[in-house]
């Protein structure tokens, strides 16, 4: 069927894995409650992602709002990658936030109102139901645009787009919709742009929640393989949150924010292994903000370093659950990042995991605890969940 692209020019009313180990939700699942009405109408189609100029229209945010890559990079660590189908991560950018796809074959950019995302589009343009999530828009300025996962070596199919309407969310009093992927789902760039490679050092995080969660491989978003399979310790790096399948553990029963390094989810390394770290402690909130710092070979007296901090989305500040050498192992000292970006499953395609995004940000740079607490101060802002 030939696919038609579909765009609103006016405001439409709301009435119109291989690694599939003990998998558990071990949360109730439910979604949580959106509040109807948010208005306004699509923008124009983003033609591939491709990023406005600076100094273009973010949608209606306020100037003085702050966001998610404006800390980042003001403290010099640039926006690579940017993803959310709630709200705008970066000031200046005025394109779709993400595209649902009809049962029809017929597709719509859903932009942003007033700095968040313009739901009222896609439930007029999804009545009936059935939509996905077929593209999720880089609002950085590198293009990254993330479309189905495709094959790769623990799983030989793509990996299936998200319903649309799965994961109905308020925030800021306004009605959007979060990601829900469920096993055999995920997302993927392939041939990326600007990410860190190799030893370089970079920054990212998500916003997710306890709920959701299966204890599958492997529930991420960040770096990892552009192979789509396994290639090894060391080549990637992307935040996690769940209970480490079969790998590291945090303390009094998680869920935990680990990072992914290939062949590993690591909570942190202590005496020697990667179970039970002292510091890494759970993360049961139904707003998360996940964040892995990866700096480089030559910290900690050539034993490299990575840190990892975690906390409710919607108020205080994070916590400092890890920050340390890296594994203990052939591979992670130094790096071996390839610079792909996944969402949702593992580097080689595992995607026996589960759990909600809400947004994510990959910047280049090893982010300071000042840096991290400025961030997560610009997340609560967001109001997610009220």
């Amino acid at each position: 069927m030939k696919k038609l692209r579909c765009t609103v020019l006016m405001a439409i009313p709301v009435s119109l894995g291989v690694f599939a180990i003990a998998c558990w939700d071990y949360s109730s699942g439910d979604t949580l409650g959106a509040v109807p009405g948010s208005g306004g109408s699509a923008q124009p189609p983003g033609g591939g992602g491709s990023p406005p100029p600076n100094g273009g229209s973010n949608g209606g945010l306020p100037s003085s709002a702050p966001l998610p890559c404006d800390v980042l990079e003001n403290a010099g660590l640039p926006c690579v990658s940017a993803h959310s189908t709630v709200r705008v991560v970066v000031s200046d950018y005025g394109g779709p936030l993400y595209q649902v796809e009809h049962p029809n074959g017929t597709t719509l950019d859903i932009g942003a109102v007033g700095g968040y995302a313009d739901a009222a589009a896609q439930d007029a343009f999804c009545s009936g139901g059935g939509c996905v999530i077929t593209v999720v828009y880089d609002q950085s300025s590198m293009g990254n645009d993330l479309t189905e996962a495709p094959p790769g070596s623990a799983k030989p199919t793509p990996g299936r787009p998200a319903n649309a309407a799965d994961l109905p969310v308020t925030i800021n009093a306004r009605s959007a919709y979060g990601i829900l992927i469920r096993p055999g789902m995920g997302y993927r760039d392939v041939v990326p742009n600007g990410t860190a490679v190799l030893d370089e050092p970079q920054t990212l995080y998500m916003v997710s929640s306890q709920r959701d969660l299966i204890n599958g491989c492997c529930f991420d978003y960040g770096s990892a393989e552009t192979t789509a399979n396994n290639d090894g310790n060391g080549t990637m790096e992307a935040v996690y949150l769940g209970m480490g399948v079969i790998w590291g553990t945090g303390v009094e029963g998680g869920p935990w924010v680990m990072a992914d390094l290939e062949n590993g989810l690591y909570p942190g390394w202590e005496n020697g292994q990667d179970r039970n770290i002292s510091t890494n402690t759970p993360l049961q909130y139904d707003f998360v903000t996940a964040v892995v710092v990866g700096d480089t070979a030559d910290k900690n007296q050539g034993k490299g370093r990575f840190a990892l901090y975690g906390g409710d989305a919607t108020a205080g500040t994070l916590k400092q659950m890890y920050d340390g050498i890296r594994p203990e192992k052939p591979g992670y000292v130094p790096m071996r990042k390839q610079g792909s970006i996944i969402l949702g499953i593992g580097g080689d395609n595992s995607n026996g995991g589960a759990g909600r995004f809400y947004e994510g940000v990959m910047a280049n740079g090893a982010a300071t605890k000042e840096t991290v607490d400025a961030l997560q101060a610009a997340i609560v802002a967001a109001g997610y969940g009220r």
